[in-house]
């Protein structure tokens, strides 16, 4: 017998909870605006949607936005992860199995391999993949006809796409971080989808620890969720949500264990800065990538990080938040 496991049931909750219209999706007013004229455009003229680059932090909610554009062009939508993109063949069966008007999301775009990324410059410009067949003196070309599709690609780090490939998208739009009464809308219209009852001064306690973004603020209300079920009595109050961040080590301004060590090795180690990334995350054991896509931009949102020209530095309000 097939049995779920915690993290299948969190991934169907996470699509169960994703907005499908714009009616439903809540915050990047300006970014939404804009894309509802482009697709009100695209569907008047009764053409395919524009090549569209979203980037930003992880979990702001580039996906959501993708699929919410399809839903609201009415086509369909194939999903893949850049990384996963190593071969010709593998975007040549990807492209060529799309319908007229359909749209490709790619995930982590500035990760495609750079072959790929080269086969992709004809694709979207002229919906054509010319592929070369054999090796040696036997190869050949083949030009391959695709159905006019649109590419929406999604990424953490912009900087890393080539200029070909950045300037062939019709439009490039940023996710900001979301505002805390953005977040708390968020956070209770979850609630509702999942069925559990949030007071309000605990809606804001949840959101004011979601480091701005809506993916953090519902992976904590789950949690927060859990503990009211085996501690209380099923609803979230605000003592059921301290008594879950205390045990989730989430303090008041949504730090948790690994920002404090980030923050803790630059004073500690480095006096407080500045100090290059490859020698903090040596120092504190975390990813160079989760540094950079993770922590970093939440810590400098809130001013706890500065960037200058010789490296990080924590700011005096990091010494004040650690207490040191």
């Amino acid at each position: 017998m097939f049995v779920k496991t915690p993290q299948l049931e969190d991934i169907e909750i996470d699509a169960s909870l994703r907005p499908r219209r714009w009616e439903e999706y809540v915050g990047q007013q300006k970014l939404k605006d804009n894309l509802r004229v482009i697709i009100d455009a695209a569907k008047q003229r009764n053409e395919s949607l524009e090549h569209l680059l979203f980037y930003g932090g992880s979990g702001l909610g580039k996906t959501t936005i993708a699929h919410v554009i399809a839903n609201e062009m009415g086509v369909g939508m194939r999903t893949c992860a850049g990384p996963a993109l190593e071969k010709a063949g593998d975007i040549a069966s990807i492209l060529s199995n799309l319908q007229e008007g359909d749209i490709l999301f790619v995930d982590e775009c500035h990760r495609i391999n750079k072959s790929v990324v080269e086969l992709l410059y004809s694709a979207m410009e002229d919906y054509k993949l010319h592929l070369v067949m054999g090796k040696g003196p036997m190869a050949r070309t083949m030009e391959l006809s695709l159905p006019r599709f649109s590419l929406l690609g999604a990424t953490t780090r912009p900087s890393l796409l080539p200029s070909p490939f950045r300037n062939r998208f019709g439009a490039v739009f940023q996710l900001e971080f979301y505002t805390i009464q953005d977040v708390e809308r968020i956070i209770q219209r979850s609630a509702s989808l999942l069925r559990v009852s949030v007071h309000e001064d605990a809606g804001r306690a949840i959101a004011e620890r979601s480091r701005q973004t809506p993916r953090i603020a519902n992976r904590i209300l789950k949690r927060v969720r859990d503990f009211a079920t085996t501690k209380g009595s099923g609803v979230v109050t605000r003592d059921i949500s301290s008594h879950a961040f205390e045990a989730l080590g989430i303090d008041e301004m949504g730090l948790e264990q690994g920002d404090r060590n980030i923050l803790l090795a630059m004073i500690n180690r480095f006096a407080g800065g500045p100090v290059g990334i490859q020698a903090l995350a040596s120092s504190t054991g975390e990813d160079m990538d989760t540094i950079l896509d993770v922590i970093e931009p939440y810590l400098l949102q809130i001013g706890l990080l500065e960037r200058t020209p010789r490296g990080r530095v924590a700011t005096k309000r990091a010494y004040e938040h650690l207490g040191l």
